[in-house]
């Protein structure tokens, strides 16, 4: 039986369980294997990297096992590349939790919304979709990190289940996907993207392998564009780790000069993931006020500095600024307690 999840479109059987590894084949049905088996842990929205989408709060991120890519720099692949029939002891924490358990524990964190983000959330349909139920009714939104590489129709679906998505557009060529990521073509991902963008709030996330894929941000930075300029796009400085841990890290002031004509096309262009970064606050397209002050600590763990807009406004000009949902700073005491959760279910 065919999964027509992702663009892999794996033949599927009671033992035969394609490339994520997730679904298989019972009863003339693509079904779950593994259920309700989360791990979870709390973040800020700033940190995932969400920008413009409920500054300052705090999120419920998630997560399950499994991947429909293979890149060969993954920093998660310990996770998403793990083994899904492994037991919650081989240290990716993962717990059997209903929804109902993750909505709660979303709530008693002080959580404002809930965030798949450590693995591709494709191959979790059918369990994200009854989560989406259950936060609906607690009045949570959902917003996902994913590699947009599933079927037209799992793409309607995620934007069915979630109200923000950060989509990683790893590269502009499908040579680049084939040698670095293992799918043959770059066609689904950018279809894809432009649908996600016409249905729901998107921001991009560009992970720059030096030497790879910088000489495609123009051609990116063009494409975001034609969709929409005011994507909020983050380029990332990778840090290559797994099959490509020797690689040389990036060198930050010539990424930043590649990025020069990408900022006059697109209204929000960060570069981010090195402490100190200068490009991670957002500035009003019409008069040039620093309208929101974010602090960049390297690896993924940027934060909120200031929030000035009056609503979601330039407060200097008026000019609207894109932005989902709203200003909504959590005390940082909830990160203690999802730990000390965490540790007392490990």
């Amino acid at each position: 039986m065919e999964c027509t999840y992702c663009e892999w479109r794996c033949k599927l059987g009671e033992e035969s369980f394609g490339v994520c590894r997730m679904y298989h084949a019972v009863g003339g049905k693509v079904v779950e294997r593994f259920p309700d088996r989360w791990s979870y842990t709390s973040s800020r929205m700033e940190a995932l990297p969400f920008y413009h989408a409920w500054p300052g709060a705090r999120t419920l991120t998630i997560g399950t096992r499994g991947c429909n890519f293979n890149c060969r720099y993954c920093s998660n692949a310990y996770v998403a590349l793990a083994d899904p029939a492994a037991g919650a002891d081989d240290g990716t924490h993962i717990h059997a939790m209903t929804p109902e358990e993750l909505v709660a524990m979303a709530l008693k964190l002080d959580c404002r919304n809930i965030v798949f983000n450590v693995n591709e959330p494709t191959v979790s349909i059918p369990g994200l979709l009854r989560l989406r139920e259950e936060a609906t009714r607690a009045g949570l939104p959902m917003g996902c990190l994913t590699n947009a590489y599933g079927t037209e129709e799992s793409t309607e679906a995620l934007a069915g289940i979630f109200d923000f998505l950060n989509v990683g557009l790893k590269g502009f060529t499908s040579s680049f996907y084939g040698e670095y990521i293992g799918v043959r073509d770059v066609g689904p991902i950018l279809r894809n993207l432009r649908t996600l963008a016409r249905r729901r709030h998107v921001e991009v996330t560009t992970p720059v392998i030096q030497g790879v894929n910088d000489g495609d941000l123009d051609d990116m930075a063009d494409y975001l564009a034609g969709i929409d300029p005011e994507i909020p796009w983050h380029v990332f400085r990778l840090l290559p780790e797994y099959e490509m841990k020797d690689h040389a890290y990036p060198s930050i002031d010539a990424i930043s000069r590649k990025l020069e004509a990408a900022r006059k096309k697109l209204r929000y262009v960060y570069f981010h993931n090195f402490v100190g970064s200068e490009w991670v606050n957002t500035v009003c397209p019409e008069c040039g006020m620093e309208v929101v002050e974010r602090l960049s600590l390297g690896c993924g763990g940027d934060k909120l500095e200031g929030f000035h807009c009056t609503g979601n406004r330039c407060p200097r000009c008026g000019r609207a600024i894109r932005m989902c949902g709203e200003y909504a700073p959590t005390a940082d005491r909830a990160t203690a307690a999802c730990a000390a959760e965490s540790e007392a279910t490990a």
